[in-house]
């Protein structure tokens, strides 16, 4: 256990009472828990791993999303399984359910996948292939289990900012960061990052995305693949987890935010030829064209140019657990906004 594990596994996050656990592991149909180890990755929901005379299971108490949209992705995730995705289907409980309601708080319980994560940096061209088709075949496997499932269909909207409001809230910021009795080194980057913010936004607001219609074609996607939620083992994916983000989105919004997230190096670029080989290696098994490619990255720029969700949390909300997202983002949003042409060809350059 690492320290950050056993300090949380004492604190009130990373607790659970012997009763709790002993209630769960009756509810799912299973024997008495051996140890109980508190998984502090992640930022949302409380996650551990158990340890049982039938196995080792992840346990996840759902607070991040209702449990209905939880139920709801879980029961995709057995069809999912079935269809021989790497995803790990839920425990089900004596009444046949994928959540127990314990206390009222609700749980899920996943039998635990072998591997460990991987960044993009890890990864070679070949993997980056791998990956993209992977998503790709999640992208097909989710369309068919959706008609299977009941899943409703839907026509998304995205969301443009308009660049006075973001100038608005960079401003807002700015003024928080002002009336600070004292200022962090935070505090002082930040207040710099968020006047050139502005400058940005004068430039470019022009370019902003024209309208709120996405280009191409739309369905269920895993809605958050990034490297916490993938394990490897051996060159293979054993595993996508958390699928609390599930839902209708264009296909290539998922494909351009993962490759972003995934292939962001550290001095605060895209890697353009790790980019390039998750595209053709999810075109090798979803049609799409350059096109829906090309709108998808110019939105998510204008995203990233007009977002300040980071910021939300650390003054808004106190939590500082994003702040390094925040100062990576900004050295991205800058490298991108003065090579937009080359991130659009990296996307789109294959058939």
């Amino acid at each position: 256990m690492t320290d950050e594990a056993a300090d949380a596994q004492t604190s009130g996050r990373g607790r659970i009472a012997d009763h709790d656990l002993a209630e769960i592991m009756a509810a799912f149909g299973l024997g008495q828990a051996h140890r109980a180890v508190f998984l502090p990755a992640g930022m949302m929901n409380r996650n551990w791993r158990i340890e049982a005379p039938e196995g080792a299971f992840a346990l996840k108490e759902i607070v991040d999303v209702p449990v209905p949209k939880a139920r709801r992705s879980l029961n995709v995730l057995r069809v999912l399984a079935d269809d021989g995705l790497p995803v790990c289907a839920p425990q089900l409980t004596a009444s046949a359910d994928t959540v127990a309601d314990i206390d009222g708080r609700s749980y899920c319980l996943l039998p635990w996948a072998a591997g460990s994560h991987r960044t993009g940096a890890d990864l070679s061209s070949g993997d980056a292939t791998t990956l993209g088709a992977l998503v790709g075949r999640i992208h097909q496997a989710l369309a068919t289990s959706g008609t299977r499932l009941e899943l409703p269909a839907g026509q998304p909207r995205a969301k443009v900012t308009a660049p006075e409001a973001a100038d608005t809230e960079a401003d807002r910021f700015l003024q928080v960061i002002a009336a600070l009795e004292t200022s962090t080194p935070f505090d002082t980057a930040a207040a710099e990052a968020l006047r050139e913010r502005r400058r940005l936004l004068a430039v470019h607001a022009h370019q902003r995305p024209a309208d709120e219609v996405p280009r191409g074609p739309v369905g269920w996607t895993h809605g958050d693949i990034q490297p916490l939620n993938m394990l490897w083992e051996d060159g293979a994916v054993t595993a996508v987890l958390d699928w609390d983000r599930l839902a209708v989105r264009p296909y290539s919004e998922e494909v351009v935010r993962t490759a972003q997230v995934w292939f962001t190096t550290g001095d605060g670029r895209l890697d353009l030829q790790r980019v390039a080989a998750f595209t053709a290696g999810y075109r090798s098994v979803m049609t799409i064209t350059g096109e829906a490619l090309a709108d998808a990255v110019d939105r998510l720029w204008w995203k990233r140019m007009t977002d300040y969700w980071q910021l939300q949390w650390h003054y808004d909300k106190d939590d500082h657990g994003p702040d390094e997202l925040w100062v990576s983002g900004e050295r991205l949003l800058h490298w991108w906004t003065s090579h937009r042409d080359q991130v659009a060809a990296a996307f789109t350059s294959c058939p």
